[in-house]
């Protein structure tokens, strides 16, 4: 290490930073390097980084501002994206912190954590619902964007002194952004959505202004937070009611505001709730919990409540397949269309087929329709014969029930 430097910073860690970098790949930022592009001189664009960020002489350059579709609500969520080489030091920067938060973090914080996943954050929620009979559902109004940085910055300095980790965190924090119309904004508060380091960042945030909160004041009432996602069960509606009003006023303490509308209040009716009240459902990590048939270990049908996936999921699912147009690849042998879309589908099938998969087979349902249609346009002998084809198609499956990862939730054909 060169002893000139004021930062000491291993090699090593930055090698192991590109390394996950690269594992998750990412588009592209300002700059328009790919990573393909960064690895034709990959020693010089590392050793680039590395000696700047020892220097104390790396500045991040402007995140890309990307807006995707939220949802079927017709909004968009602005997406930062950083370039190759500052997602690389913040993934330095990223390593650093993990281990020192990572112990102190609560248990019900699921989100983007080593061991942790959206189905434990599920699985606990669905068994707390069955012993709570009211939920609290969170939404906190632009949170990434509404981050103050004083409070922010006040919590990584509880956990770490360490200069370089402080200096970049700051300068991540006041890096301008490029709009698509190519004008350069700069911000005020708040951390980019798509920055590597956003996300340790926001937990940590969310640790002191909701998680110690809740402990410390209502110690009785279980919650489950995925990042800014979170759901408080309470055993009554009035405890419900008095915890969203604490919770507005702490979080309006911490420059944070619930959002009037998407913050409600939500009864988990079933066979042993007959209770009625205006919100039955609500919707956490792609899946809608709400009253739903059931089996018990005797086969008898009765009412839970349960997660399935959503039907916003559902919608952007048939949106995508649509788009496929699986109709007219007739260039195609089914196994090569199969191979085509098997690893959106095995994604699909994997995440939202955790639960209540039956759901998630009506959802499917459209991908067979399509092929029904792909077997009509390419086979003279369907030509007409639409029966005959689903017909075809329940065959097939019966022989080959792997082709489609769909198929494997059970039979949708027919």
């Amino acid at each position: 290490m060169d002893k000139a430097k004021p930062f000491c910073i291993a090699k090593r860690d930055v090698w192991e930073a590109y390394r996950q970098v690269k594992a998750n790949q990412g588009a592209a930022g300002v700059d328009g390097q790919s990573i393909e592009d960064f690895d034709r001189d990959l020693n010089k664009n590392l050793y680039r980084i590395w000696n700047r960020m020892c220097s104390g002489s790396y500045f991040p350059p402007p995140v890309r501002r990307v807006d995707i579709p939220k949802g079927d609500s017709g909004g968009t969520r602005p997406l930062g994206i950083p370039t190759v080489s500052d997602r690389i030091a913040q993934m330095v920067v990223k390593r650093t912190l993990e281990p020192i938060l990572e112990p102190v973090f609560h248990t019900d914080s699921y989100g983007y954590r080593p061991g942790k996943s959206a189905h434990d954050a599920l699985a606990v929620a669905r068994r707390r619902c069955w012993s709570h009979d009211w939920v609290l559902d969170l939404d906190i109004k632009s949170f990434f964007d509404e981050i103050d940085w004083g409070l922010l910055m006040k919590a990584v300095r509880r956990h770490t002194d360490c200069k370089w980790v402080l200096l970049y965190l700051q300068r991540w924090l006041e890096a301008s952004v490029r709009m698509p119309d190519g004008t350069l904004v700069g911000r005020k508060r708040g951390t980019p959505q798509g920055a590597v380091v956003s996300p340790v960042l926001a937990n940590l945030f969310l640790h002191y202004v909701f998680d110690l909160w809740m402990c410390r004041e209502h110690p009785d009432i279980p919650f489950e937070r995925y990042a800014d996602d979170a759901i408080c069960h309470c055993r009554n509606k009035a405890q419900a009611h008095d915890l969203r009003q604490a919770l507005e006023t702490r979080f309006a303490e911490c420059m944070l505001r619930l959002h009037p509308e998407k913050t409600k209040i939500v009864y988990c009716k079933d066979a042993n709730r007959p209770g009625t009240y205006l919100e039955q459902s609500f919707d956490f990590l792609g899946y809608t919990f709400r009253p739903r048939m059931a089996n018990n270990h005797h086969g008898e049908r009765f009412v839970a409540f349960l997660p399935a996936v959503s039907k916003k999921a559902g919608k952007r699912m048939r949106l995508s397949v649509r788009r496929w147009r699986l109709h007219r690849r007739n260039d195609l042998a089914l196994e090569e269309v199969a191979a085509w879309v098997r690893p959106v589908l095995t994604g699909w099938v994997r995440y939202y087929g955790k639960f209540y998969p039956s759901k998630l087979r009506e959802e499917l349902r459209t991908i067979d329709a399509y092929i029904v249609r792909w077997a009509v346009r390419k086979y003279k002998r369907f030509a007409g014969h639409t029966l005959a084809t689903w017909e075809w198609l329940r065959l097939l499956k019966r022989r080959n029930p792997r082709l489609f990862a769909h198929w494997a939730l059970g039979p949708t054909a027919g």
